[in-house]
């Protein structure tokens, strides 16, 4: 290319590649940036000097799209996509091997591919710091609704332990003057609803925090076999394989024993619950540096998209009517947030969910 017109054009053809590829950015919609990658890597086509021969290929993350006839096997150029000074991929464009060398490519050509290789790390970035946001607020409403719940729900607690332990007296009163077996056994089915509904009300305080914390230094491993004992028969009834391993023999935290054991009954019992007969149920303690992670892992249907955000929700549950309050993991929850914990979850593989409890070292 000797000309001066051969130039300019040259330099004009960058200079729409490159504002081409700035209007697809522009109007991205993140929630498809597929989309948008897919029309920046067709769009260098048209930026090279060698219009008819140049194909163009981009990677980032676990994302790669290309033209239809790139191949490994050409004479490329290629630039890093750099996310908050990171390389997370690269754009590469070539040309054939068999009718071009490297020296083809102009040195403007090669500015050209960083720009847009820059162009695309910031759409990334923007994309990253639009889902953070995302995702801190609705954090953020999460925990006022729970916060708004929790104030809720200890006024209900008190207002309704008074009235139940009345019931519970005076119905055990009138059991012990009662003859008539047919009345005895009324009278039985309410103390047995009483102290039912006693207990969810005991949950939601729980859930409040309104019960006194005894906070002492304690041996997780003893407390998790004996949860798994209690547990042994709803684990043989549906003849699930249990799983266990401890990294350290005397792993110790400063805990409520009796909230602790609630914390892991009620989640192997969430396992128990949704895995299907014959399969396999593991719990896995691990020591790190400065905290203790649990995990509890099932192969039942696993957690549906939609209720992700859902599950530690008071009074939330996908169990039929009857089978649960949906106080558990709104329980759980809320004690190991006491605890200064975190609980989390994510799909098993290939099927099931695993929670995650982290509790600070002491």
């Amino acid at each position: 290319m000797t000309s001066t017109e051969a130039k300019l054009n040259e330099r004009v053809k960058e200079l729409t590649c490159l504002y081409e590829v700035t209007s697809i950015i522009v109007n991205s919609d993140y929630d498809q940036l597929e989309t948008s990658l897919d029309a920046i890597v067709y769009c260098l086509k048209r930026g090279w000097q060698f219009v008819e021969d140049t194909e163009a290929f981009l990677s980032v993350g676990s994302y790669k799209s290309q033209t239809d006839d790139y191949h490994s096997n050409m004479v490329t150029i290629t630039s890093a996509v750099k996310v908050f000074n990171k390389i997370d991929g690269k754009i590469i464009v070539g040309y054939p091997a068999e009718k071009y060398v490297l020296s083809d490519f102009l040195e403007e050509e090669q500015t050209l591919l960083d720009n847009v290789s820059l162009a695309v790390g910031n759409l990334l970035e923007r994309k990253h710091i639009r889902d953070s946001e995302a995702s801190t607020r609705r954090q953020m409403e999460r925990a006022d609704r729970l916060h708004i719940l929790g104030e809720i729900t200890a006024g209900i607690a008190h207002e309704l332990n008074t009235p139940l332990a009345n019931i519970l007296g005076f119905a055990e009163l009138l059991q012990d003057n009662m003859t008539d077996p047919e009345a005895i056994r009324d009278l039985k089915k309410i103390m047995d609803n009483t102290i039912y509904s006693r207990e969810i009300v005991k949950k939601l305080m729980f859930f409040a925090c309104e019960m006194p914390q005894e906070m002492k230094v304690v041996a997780l491993n003893p407390i998790i076999e004996n949860v798994l004992k209690l547990l042994s028969p709803s684990l043989r009834e549906k003849k699930i394989n249990l799983t266990k391993s401890f990294s350290n023999e005397t792993i110790e935290l400063r805990a409520d024993t009796i909230q602790l054991t609630q914390v892991l009954f009620n989640l192997v019992m969430n396992a128990i619950y949704y895995a299907p007969i014959g399969s396999s149920i593991a719990v896995n303690v691990t020591e790190k540096i400065n905290k203790i992670e649990i995990h509890i892992s099932d192969e039942g249907k696993g957690i549906e998209k939609e209720n992700e955000d859902k599950v530690f929700e008071p009074f939330f549950t996908t169990k039929p009517l009857g089978d649960g309050s949906g106080l558990g993991l709104s329980v759980v929850h809320g004690i190991i947030s006491s605890h200064k914990g975190t609980i989390s979850h994510k799909p098993n593989n290939p099927k099931g969910t695993i929670f995650t409890v982290d509790f600070p070292k002491l």
